[in-house]
């Protein structure tokens, strides 16, 4: 039975085409992988399908009765709300129905015989309702799911816009849980989640019955949760059945197999042309040239997709530092309360570190008080001689209007166009991107544009806050591979031990140090 149906979807914004007469079906149970490249399409194909975004052409129809529960990486959470607002809007359907019971209650007095019968059944239906959907306990459903994801410890009470990253997205999925949805939709869950919530999220969409689609470019976690894939590429939508590592091998085959015929094709294309060429000028041979020109004519010419820039990142190394690059005498990290136990740590030259544990417990906290860009509670950080350093944040706040091109010029003022364009274009970025304005990108589009600033200018200390966050297959291996060669050190937060593992040659787990409990 499908669940939902897209039929010949077409939509662009301005000249870039993202779709071009794409169909889909998501079928009871089924639970599908959505994977591209940064910049497919696939955050605006889920905001298609749910109604957000409206398509210029073609049909997306639901099945009755279903109820959608959507996880979506740039949710904006309201300033002034808590998680457990947050949390109760799961059920904000529900509360309306106890506002018109209410009103139904109101209005019995001043109703007559025929009415009143009328509103009391409808009175009964929504306490039946409400009843049936826990109204009554919702406050001890709320806590139970967020003690399971650990929103207890960070506080309940707490305004949702003072959160992590990988606080909101859990805050998000608490609430998607609760709402008890149909089919689930998630846009890149694991981004800024921990490594136990991961394990977590795994399993619940492992024993998960109903149907969902999931983008992700966190390809263990995709591979353990899913049985069909959809690849969105060059503006189509392909279906393959099985996991990512079964996709690979079919799609290697299947492009291995259109380039072949292309190239038969193309020579006898060659062929055809050279013998018009040669004889449509002669009477006793007109006729055969005019038949083979037929034959070019009708052709249907097969068209090999332009292959997608390959994304360069090679980290330009600076001047030696001293032997110290920094160290921490009793430091206490926090804002208003200590994040840490007093910490005395030493990063020497060379040395490349990760630093891992549950969000929330201070990781990114401590590289921006080694970098002093906010106060420590308690002790001191020495920061060592001749640093150049190299910060690559987790989140970038505001709704930056600049283009591409103007946002490297910034930062580089002294290059001319020419060698903006090709520093971008290095970091597997299309012409269309490098002059679209940076609000529009993908998010994994907008962290390319962050490292092509960060690879761009020599440095000899990376200070790298979850930078595979939103990024392809490609681009997260480039950047792999980028780290494993770069000659000065590393302090690398990252939730990925597949990622980070052949890179440093020390982790600190911060959940040692943290007062929080965990």
């Amino acid at each position: 039975m499908s669940i939902l149906n897209v039929e010949n979807l077409t939509h662009g914004f301005g000249d870039r085409a993202i779709f071009d007469d794409v169909s889909f079906r998501l079928l009871k149970g089924e639970h599908i992988g959505l994977i591209g490249a940064n910049g497919e399409g696939k955050s605006t194909f889920m905001n298609i399908v749910t109604g957000k975004l409206m398509p210029d052409d073609g049909k997306v129809e639901w099945s009755k009765n279903v109820r959608v529960g959507y996880l979506d990486q740039h949710t904006v959470l309201e300033k002034g709300m808590t998680i457990r607002d947050v949390l109760k809007s799961a059920f904000s359907y529900l509360f309306e129905l106890e506002a018109k019971m209410n009103s139904i209650c109101d209005d019995l007095g001043t109703a007559d015989e025929d009415a009143m019968t009328e509103m009391l059944e409808e009175l009964g239906t929504i306490q039946d309702t409400l009843t049936l959907h826990d109204f009554y306990v919702i406050d001890s459903k709320v806590e139970e799911v967020a003690r399971a994801l650990g929103l207890l410890d960070i506080g309940i009470e707490r305004d949702v816009t003072e959160l992590s990253g990988g606080q909101r997205t859990k805050v998000l999925l608490a609430k998607l849980l609760l709402e008890k949805p149909d089919i689930l939709l998630l846009d890149e869950p694991t981004n800024y989640l921990d490594e136990e919530h991961i394990v977590w999220l795994k399993r619940y969409l492992q024993e998960y019955e109903n149907a969902f689609i999931l983008i992700s470019h966190d390809i263990p976690f995709l591979n353990e949760v899913i049985n069909i894939i959809y690849h969105m590429e060059n503006q189509k939508l392909d279906r393959y059945v099985g996991d990512y590592e079964h996709f690979k091998e079919v799609y290697a085959m299947k492009k291995a197999q259109l380039e072949a015929a292309y190239k038969r094709q193309q020579q006898e294309i060659s062929e055809l042309k050279d013998f018009v060429a040669r004889n449509k000028a002669r009477v006793s041979t007109r006729n055969m040239a005019m038949s083979r020109q037929k034959l070019l004519d009708k052709m249907d010419v097969i068209e090999l997709a332009a292959e997608k820039p390959k994304p360069e990142f090679n980290f330009k190394v600076g001047r030696t530092p001293g032997k110290l690059i920094f160290e921490t005498k009793e430091l206490v990290i926090g804002y208003d309360d200590p994040l840490s136990k007093p910490l005395s740590l030493n990063f020497e030259r060379g040395k490349k570190i990760a630093l891992v544990g549950a969000n929330g417990i201070g990781k990114t906290t401590l590289l921006k008080s080694i970098l002093g860009l906010i106060p420590s509670i308690e002790g001191t950080v020495e920061r060592g001689d001749n640093l150049q350093i190299g910060y690559f944040e987790q989140e970038v706040a505001g709704d930056n209007s600049s283009t591409c091109i103007e946002e490297l010029w910034r930062e580089f003022p002294s290059l001319n166009q020419h060698e903006v364009r090709a520093a971008l274009a290095k970091c597997g970025l299309t012409t269309k991107h490098i002059e679209s304005q940076v609000r529009v990108l993908s998010g994994g589009e907008q962290a390319k544009v962050r490292l092509c600033k960060l690879i761009n200018k020599e440095t000899n200390v990376l200070l790298l806050d979850e930078p595979t966050n939103h990024l392809d297959v490609d681009a997260k291996d480039e950047l792999k591979r980028a780290l494993i060669a770069y000659k000065g050190s590393i302090l690398l937060i990252c939730h990925e031990p597949e990622f980070y593992s052949d890179i440093v040659d020390e982790v600190w787990n911060c959940s040692e140090w943290t007062t929080k409990i965990l």
